[in-house]
């Protein structure tokens, strides 16, 4: 489990080599944050290696990365649920 961990690590550090001050989950109540973030980069959680995938059809399943309010952030747009595996 912890190889798979760190290959979900490695994946997204490759993707994006900032380093976020602040993490950040969207759920339901918070989704609309997403518009204030200035985007630099995204992934989807379906491209991360042994990353859970949300089946909750209204969350997008996607990691942001950007800046908010001055600081480098990295924000989960669609949580999993511990029962979705």
């Amino acid at each position: 489990m912890i190889q798979e961990i760190q290959q979900s690590i490695d994946y997204i550090q490759k993707q994006y080599t900032s380093q976020p001050q602040f993490g950040i989950i969207l759920g339901t109540g918070l989704g609309a944050l997403v518009r204030e973030i200035e985007i630099e980069h995204t992934i989807s959680y379906e491209d991360i290696p042994h990353f859970p995938v949300s089946t909750v059809e209204s969350h997008s399943g996607k990691l942001i990365f950007g800046q908010l309010g001055g600081k480098q952030v990295v924000a989960m747009q669609g949580r999993f649920h511990f029962y979705e595996g």
